[in-house]
């Protein structure tokens, strides 16, 4: 079983205004020299922490991670305006060429792994391979089992979810959440954003975990931003990820999936590898949603390793 490495500092950080009144944190670790990794956090609005640094091998890796428009330390916090999947992808972009980057290799899970593959497809000579981790193609059917489904395995977490929305509002539960994670009254934002992001945790592991997202400035974006992203249908309603994979069949991947996530159900990993004949699909058998359940975390820091023959 490998580890992650001791924890590390940056060797350079700051922000990068990207216009529309954003400001995004950025930061690098390991080797200035290195083979360089881009870093997507999931969420979206879920941002980067210290613990991420650590999946990345120092002595190998020039690793970036960035916190996305709205989320982390980025600016202004919690931000839904001018911030979409195109916007991200220009982010990356931006960031790669403030850092004089030619090619890196692209590490994302969850909402990560969407995001991840959107930007390769836009663009591939920019990408020297993908990590993709709990995979999330963003359709419709995806955002429906999230909001709809995923509770029958956890249904006490459902009730709490469902609780502070009235019976009438439930038929369109999206809609209702929106309203209220939009709504002028911070308290009412932050009472919805408690709910969604504590339903969302009590899914995201095998077996029970601490809650990651309970502190309410995370729980603030991450709730916020996966509604705005889902009721804009992941801002890919033109371009579905899968019609677009032969811009991509060319590069190495390695695909992390836990049998039993339930956050992002097996079906969109394998459908993934079917049409990706240079993927690697590895299913840890004892495993949900998280990054940190130790058989995602294991497999994830093994595909790094082989992945330093990439250049």
């Amino acid at each position: 079983m490998m580890t992650l490495f001791p924890p590390i500092k940056p060797f350079a950080d700051g922000l990068i205004d990207v216009g529309d009144g954003h400001r995004l944190y950025w930061e690098q670790v390991g080797r200035a020299d290195g083979t360089t990794v881009l870093f997507l956090h999931g969420g979206p609005g879920a941002g980067c922490s210290e613990r991420h640094r650590q999946l990345f091998d120092p002595a190998h890796y020039r690793a970036v991670l960035f916190d996305q428009r709205g989320a982390g330390r980025s600016l202004p916090f919690g931000e839904l305006s001018a911030n979409s999947t195109p916007h991200l992808i220009a982010d990356i972009e931006a960031l790669r060429e403030h850092l004089k980057i030619e090619r890196w290799l692209v590490v994302g899970g969850s909402w990560g792994s969407t995001l991840a593959l959107a930007y390769a497809q836009t663009h591939p000579e920019r990408v020297i391979g993908l990590i993709l981790r709990g995979v999330f193609l963003g359709r419709d059917s995806e955002v429906d089992w999230f909001m709809h489904r995923m509770g029958d395995f956890q249904p006490e977490a459902r009730e709490a979810f469902l609780s502070i929305i009235p019976e009438a509002e439930r038929g369109d539960l999206l809609s209702a959440y929106y309203a209220r994670l939009t709504d002028p009254d911070r308290d009412v934002r932050v009472a919805a954003a408690r709910a969604w992001a504590g339903f969302e945790d009590a899914c995201a592991t095998l077996l029970p975990q601490p809650a990651s997202q309970g502190a309410d400035a995370v729980a603030y974006s991450i709730a916020r931003l996966e509604a705005h992203y889902f009721v804009n249908r992941l801002f890919l309603a033109d371009a579905p990820l899968l019609d677009n994979m032969a811009k991509i069949a060319h590069l190495p991947a390695v695909v992390v999936q836990g049998r039993y996530d339930l956050v992002c159900p097996p079906v969109s990993a394998w459908e993934l590898a079917q049409a990706w004949p240079k993927a690697e699909l590895v299913v840890v058998p004892d495993a949900g949603h998280s990054l940190w359940e130790p058989g995602i975390l294991d497999a994830t820091l093994a595909a790094l390793e082989r992945c330093k023959a990439l250049a």
